[in-house]
C-alpha cells in the first residue's frame, strides 16, 4: 500500500513549527524535508527516522521497521505522539546533513 499525498500533506502539517516543510513523492512514496533536510521517509503510510546515534535514547522504546526491500532498519514515528515529535524533531534537524549538491548533466 503506497502513501498517499493526503497522508504526505499530514505529516508535513503537523512539521511546520519546525521550519520550512515539504514533500517530494520517490518511487511511489515520500520523503519530507525540513529547512531542505530529508528527515523523513514515508512509506506504506508510516513515517520512518533514520537511526543516527544522537537519537538512541530517545527512541530506546520505538518500533523499529524497513522502509522497503534492502533499506537499512529505522526507527518507525507516530504522528499522534506529540511530545515525542517535539522532542525528536529538533535533534534530527541539527544532526541530519543536507543532501550534497547533483552534478549538472552537459
Amino acid at each position: 500500500m503506497a502513501t498517499t499525498q493526503e497522508f504526505a500533506d499530514r505529516v508535513c502539517r503537523r512539521l511546520l513549527p519546525f521550519g520550512d516543510v515539504r514533500s517530494r513523492k520517490m518511487f511511489g512514496e515520500y520523503m519530507v524535508y525540513v529547512n531542505e533536510k530529508p528527515v523523513l521517509t514515508l512509506c506504506d503510510g508510516r513515517i520512518f527516522v533514520k537511526k543516527l546515534p544522537q537519537l538512541t535514547a530517545l527512541m530506546a522504546d520505538a518500533e523499529c521497521g524497513y522502509p522497503y526491500e534492502g533499506a537499512k532498519e529505522a526507527y518507525l514515528l507516530d504522528l499522534n505522539d506529540d511530545a515525542l515529535i517535539d522532542a525528536l524533531l529538533p535533534l534530527l534537524i541539527a544532526h541530519t546533513p543536507l543532501p550534497k549538491p547533483r552534478k549538472k548533466k552537459t
